[in-house]
């Protein structure tokens, strides 16, 4: 637990204002990087449409700002080619493209071939979680792009959350947002995005594990499917 942030000091830290352009988003956004200096903040990026609308805000408030990318990988090609647009629209930006201990031969050699489908919880964290842990440990706090009406699990979640998992303060400035919201903004600023969200897939992670999906409900739907299994585990404890 963070020294910055104490039981006793909580709620007033966690009350943003909300009626504002964004939704409270770029006040959380200053405060967290006045908050914390440069080695103890990071903002861990999909790269998806809220990811846009983040590096966005925080190229505004700490241009050179930390980023990690979880490269497990299995990344779809469209991915890695909005990191690339990224990179050269904010030259500043610090983006670390994180990859597991494991190659996916040295995994398919300790697990079997595709361990995705037989154990896709045991993949996300050889691929994901371990990576994040490792990228996290360092730092005080880390930032999100949940927003609540993305599915169920995530309904709840605040501004500033107690992260257990993985033992600092995980930032969540998009909370409000609609994903018409996320829209709207990437629109009016011009934003690259992942063409994948232009063929139905709201929610990209890996291509093993991601399919497209139908208008309305659950933005989550298209991961994991048959599995049960909505969340990697990076927001889970």
């Amino acid at each position: 637990m963070t020294e910055k942030i104490t039981f006793k000091n909580w709620k007033e830290v966690s009350l943003f204002p909300v009626e504002t352009k964004t939704k409270g988003a770029k006040e959380v956004l200053e405060w967290a990087y006045h908050t914390y200096k440069d080695n103890e903040i990071v903002y861990a990026s999909s790269f998806g449409a809220e990811a846009m609308v983040l590096i966005d805000l925080i190229q505004e408030v700490k241009p050179d700002a930390q980023i990690v990318f979880l490269d497990t990988e299995l990344h779809f090609p469209e991915t890695y080619e909005v990191i690339k647009k990224i990179e050269a629209r904010f030259p500043d930006l610090q983006i670390e493209k994180r990859k597991p201990a494991l190659t996916l031969e040295e995994q398919a050699a300790a697990h079997g071939t595709a361990l995705w489908k037989r154990d896709p919880g045991r993949c996300c964290q050889i691929r994901k979680v371990e990576p994040l842990k490792e990228a996290l440990t360092p730092k005080e706090a880390w930032i999100s792009g949940l927003r609540r009406d993305q599915s169920p699990t995530r309904a709840k979640t605040d501004f500033l959350n107690r992260d257990d998992k993985f033992q600092n303060i995980k930032i969540c400035p998009l909370i409000h947002w609609s994903w018409e919201d996320v829209w709207t903004h990437i629109r009016e600023q011009d934003l690259p995005f992942n063409e994948l969200h232009d063929h139905g897939y709201p929610s990209i992670g890996c291509f093993p594990c991601t399919q497209a999906v139908g208008d309305g409900g659950d933005s989550r739907a298209g991961r994991w499917v048959g599995s049960g299994k909505t969340e990697c585990g990076l927001h889970t404890n």
